[in-house]
């Protein structure tokens, strides 16, 4: 059974940082990406940021590209996602995932809260 576990989050000021981490455990065999999205309120959930656990890609959106950087453990199944230059609009509940390679099963965490205000 794969575990999703994230850390990281809380209130920031805008122009802030903040580091999100998350560890997928349960299965090591065969990993493929892991990643964040995020949905603010009365909005639909959005993709933020992944990364290729073995050969470590990056694929960004546009909102955050330059502002936020994610990078991985590939040993520890972990990946970190430094939040810079936070704005308002940052503000949202963000949810880590992981998968594999060769399957379409996605494995969730809880999500944390990200408030950024003054």
């Amino acid at each position: 059974q794969v575990h999703v576990a994230e850390s990281g989050g809380g209130w920031v000021q805008p122009g802030g940082s903040l580091r999100l981490s998350c560890t997928a455990s349960g299965r090591s065999n065969n990993p493929g990406n892991i990643g964040w999205f995020r949905q603010a309120a009365g909005k639909e959930r959005e993709f933020v940021a992944r990364i290729g656990v073995s050969v470590g890609r990056k694929v960004y959106a546009n909102s955050v590209k330059g502002r936020f950087t994610i990078s991985r453990d590939s040993i520890e199944y972990t990946a970190y996602l430094q939040m810079n230059n936070l704005k308002p609009e940052d503000t949202a509940v963000y949810y880590c995932y992981t998968d594999y390679a060769g399957t379409t099963t996605e494995y969730w965490g809880q999500g944390l809260q990200v408030t950024v205000s003054s």
